[in-house]
């Protein structure tokens, strides 16, 4: 087992000790606030007049005024719409200022928010409206069709002519109630709900995620130490702003720091070069599939010396890519960032550049406050260098889902994160796949993320996926989708040959199809389902 607070140097933990919220006594941050509200508060009280948010169009706000905004919009929810503590409101919004003040507001309530994804169409938004219990919807204008949840008795408030200003400008209460709620401390204590986040997957599957302030709290915190952030970072915010990283790792995050952040409210890969070029952006935290699309543009943009760090989550990072990044930027360290929705988004972080390590694949340390095991299918811990389930346990963890009772977290708090892994003999982490994605041929197993590295390592391969297809010899073997470099050609046939060198003769994918682009999900992730149908789709054609 690795605990965090062992493996990390204690000058990043002279803050540190035990604390104990509820029924639970985690090593964190013993002093924290008691809410991403009261950081907010902090933060504008240190840096009133200084830049902490810009919109898409360009205008920006300073931390007195976006305060401002939060006590209002948040005297709005308690006046008017009558929220109290513990309120669900789901929150269908674009990345913008909007997201931004309502959240916040949510958070000073002492409500709990329930973003939805915008990327998701209108029936699977339905469905996840109607796990959630909800006393109020709000949204963007983009998505109207939510008004008719009117009639089942939710308020739904949805944003105007968000272009030409804020989108909830009619719901700023002024006069003697805005006064008063300004006044108002927040009322969310470390042990409230703050979030219900739920899951990628079908909306038949997905789990609500809940967090409550002191995960969210440590997680911020652990971010600045371990990153090294201050007040003079800048950020844009290249993925949706409803997952963990866009809520909890750059927004709370950015706030928490009194950085400046950039709201897009689509991510555009040009688009956001251009903003990293011209405000002078220090730091960005995305998935692979961002950054693969940034590297798209590194001939338009020769030099981005502005930018220090740039951290990876969400899935692999193949080590080709990420040296190629590090080529185009090699002032900037990059972070491999393990986690998911469950860890509040830090479960490990790489101490330094990933790139220019002995272990670039390697997803880093678990962080101070969080513990991490590896057991075997019998539940007994595995010696290092062995591959087993990846458990996690510790003050960012989820303590359980929404209604929803799953052996996934267990009664001492261990969560099952179902990835595969193992420790080195230095104590960095591996992860190797997803075991529900791990490939059996014929009793050799084969992990994805392996295979995926030697792919893009290829020279004219840009982006490739592996996954198991079915094989009446093997039980399954492994396949692969290749996506070429513009002007590339390659065959199948050459494309094994090459590998000979490169992969044992079982690792070397049986099938290969070529595309435009890997399929991902909502949630940025490989979307190895339709994958696997575009196989099975090939099949039946030939």
């Amino acid at each position: 087992m690795l605990n965090g607070k062992d493996v990390w140097n204690m000058w990043f933990q002279k803050e540190m000790g035990d604390l104990t919220v509820g029924d639970r006594t985690v090593y964190t941050f013993p002093k924290m606030k008691k809410s991403f509200y009261e950081m907010l508060k902090d933060t504008a009280e240190k840096f009133s007049e200084k830049t902490g948010l810009c919109d898409n169009w360009g205008r920006c706000y300073s931390y007195r005024e976006f305060l401002h905004m939060v006590d209002s919009m948040a005297a709005y929810l308690k006046y008017v719409r009558h929220l109290e503590k513990g309120s669900h409101v789901g929150l269908l919004l674009n990345n913008g200022i909007e997201f931004a003040t309502s959240f916040y507001a949510l958070c000073k309530l002492g409500a709990v928010a329930v973003p939805f994804p915008t990327k998701y169409r209108e029936p699977e938004v339905r469905s996840l409206i109607e796990k959630a219990d909800l006393q109020g919807i709000l949204v963007s204008e983009d998505y109207g069709w939510v008004r008719s949840y009117r009639e089942a008795g939710i308020f739904v408030d949805v944003t105007v002519d968000e272009e030409d200003g804020y989108g909830f400008a009619e719901a700023i209460v002024e006069g003697n109630i805005t006064k008063m709620m300004c006044a108002e401390p927040g009322c969310g204590e470390l042990n409230d709900e703050l979030i219900v986040m739920f899951t990628s997957g079908t909306t038949s599957a997905c789990k609500g995620v809940i967090l409550k302030n002191y995960n969210v709290n440590h997680a911020v915190m652990i971010y600045q130490k371990l990153l090294e952030l201050g007040p003079e970072d800048k950020t844009i915010i290249p993925v949706p702003i409803y997952h963990i990283t866009g809520l909890v790792a750059l927004l709370g995050l950015f706030v928490y720091i009194g950085g400046t952040t950039y709201l897009y409210k689509r991510y555009d890969a040009k688009r956001i070069l251009e903003g990293v070029k011209g405000e002078g952006i220090t730091f960005m935290h995305g998935s692979p599939t961002v950054f693969g699309q940034l590297l798209d543009y590194r001939e338009e943009f020769p030099e981005l010396p502005s930018i220090r760090t740039l951290a990876c989550g969400s899935s692999y990072m193949p080590v080709e890519t990420m040296k190629k990044l590090h080529r185009w930027m090699p002032q900037m360290k990059f972070c491999n960032v393990y986690g998911m929705t469950e860890t509040s988004s830090p479960g490990t972080v790489f101490p330094y550049d990933a790139a220019t390590s002995l272990y670039p694949g390697s997803e880093g340390k678990p962080v101070p406050g969080l513990m991490l095991k590896i057991l075997d299918d019998d539940g007994q811990e595995v010696p290092n260098g062995t591959v087993g389930v990846v458990y996690l346990k510790g003050a960012n963890i989820c303590e359980y889902y929404y209604n929803l009772k799953t052996p996934l977290i267990t009664e001492d708090g261990w969560l099952n994160t179902g990835d595969m892994g193992y420790i080195n003999e230095d104590s960095y982490v591996f992860i190797v796949d997803r075991k529900k994605d791990m490939i059996n041929r014929g009793g050799e197993k084969i992990w994805c993320t392996d295979v995926e590295d030697e792919l893009v390592a290829v020279e004219g391969i840009k982006d490739a996926a592996v996954v198991g297809i079915p094989s009446e010899k093997y039980g399954e073997v492994a396949a692969a989708l290749i996506v070429l470099e513009s002007g590339v050609q390659m065959t199948a046939e050459e494309l094994k040959a090459d590998l000979k060198s490169r992969l044992a003769k079982f690792k070397i994918p049986e099938q290969i199809l070529f595309a435009d682009a890997v399929p991902k999900t909502p949630g940025l992730k490989t979307d190895k389902k339709t994958i696997k149908t575009m196989f099975a789709d090939a099949d039946r054609i030939s």
